[in-house]
């Protein structure tokens, strides 16, 4: 049995205020705080990258865990934003780390959706290896490639990083998980030079696509709202949570939304929510979901484990 045994996250010192760009923008304070629901974001230094980010996190994770590197199977990332275009970033981390050469290594290039994903690949690349003891990254360094005069990306995202450690003696396993891609609107969240998005576009495809999928994914496995302890969604807007938790008529004291101090994290915003859940015993089933640039989406139940 593999699950999640430990989450550790990093967030960047530097907190950018949204309220200082209202007048660049033409925005007001109800917009920073009610719609979006960022007020302030975080950014990497310069010269800091990916790889710079996951060891942060890496060094809060060894302080809430003891940690024998020696015993790492598999080292993943989850980023759009690596280091280099060669090598995988994955590789970059295991020498700083100093993991051992039996452990494998690779990267997953995947957003908003990634976390779920990952938590897939990993548990089903470890338990079809034998492996014990695993690593799961996540780090989108957004500040490379955001353009600082595009109202639609520039109020958004942010810098981060998480790390899950998995193991076979875990606090929280996958019951089960759906995914999805609507790659016709590929071009709606997109880098060439700098980020872009469609913002409408992209809030149409998560109000109609996600609470269904939710909704699927539980009568997949004959479960009720009343089932679910708490649902954990990716936080691309204040709006776009509202906007679900209304039409899943879900108590909104279910659904969290904590994104005020931080902002969008991509791949990191999942982690960054369990982390402060992950030890919590009332909780014994947790939904997750995360959409976003692809178009992509990844669905899953976590249960916890009782001994």
């Amino acid at each position: 049995m593999i699950g999640i045994k430990e989450i550790a996250t990093y967030l960047p010192e530097n907190k950018i205020s949204n309220y200082d760009l209202l007048d660049k923008f033409n925005i007001d304070e109800n917009f920073v705080k009610n719609k979006l629901g960022i007020e302030f974001r975080r950014e990497k230094k310069q010269n800091q990258k990916a790889s710079d980010l996951c060891i942060e996190a890496f060094r809060n994770l060894e302080k809430k865990v003891n940690i024998n590197k020696e015993e790492i199977d598999c080292c993943i990332v989850i980023t759009q934003n690596p280091d280099f275009n060669i090598p995988h970033t994955s590789a970059i981390i295991h020498g700083k780390l100093g993991l051992k050469e039996s452990c494998a290594c690779f990267d997953i290039s995947l957003g908003c959706s990634g976390y779920v994903y990952g938590l897939s690949i990993i548990i089903s690349f470890m338990k079809e290896n034998n492996l014990k003891k695993g690593l799961l990254f996540t780090a989108d360094p957004y500040s490379d490639i955001i353009n600082r005069d595009d109202k639609n990306t520039a109020l958004i995202f942010s810098d981060a990083s998480t790390v899950t450690l998995l193991e076979d003696k875990p606090l929280l396993i996958l019951r089960d998980v759906s995914f999805g891609t609507y790659g016709k609107e590929y071009d709606v969240l997109i880098s060439k030079e700098y980020l872009s998005m469609n913002g409408r576009a992209v809030f149409n495809f998560t109000a109609k696509k996600i609470p269904q999928e939710i909704i699927n994914l539980l009568e997949k496995n004959h479960l009720k709202d009343e089932d679910i302890d708490l649902y954990l969604l990716h936080p691309g807007s204040k709006y776009i949570i509202d906007t679900i938790t209304s039409r899943l008529k879900v108590d909104k004291e279910k659904i969290p939304y904590e994104i005020y101090d931080y902002g969008n994290t991509v791949s990191s915003s999942i982690p960054i929510m369990l982390e402060k859940r992950l030890n919590n015993e009332k909780l014994n089933r947790i939904l997750i979901s995360g959409f976003g640039v692809g178009l992509s989406w990844a669905t899953a139940i976590l249960e916890r484990v009782r001994r």
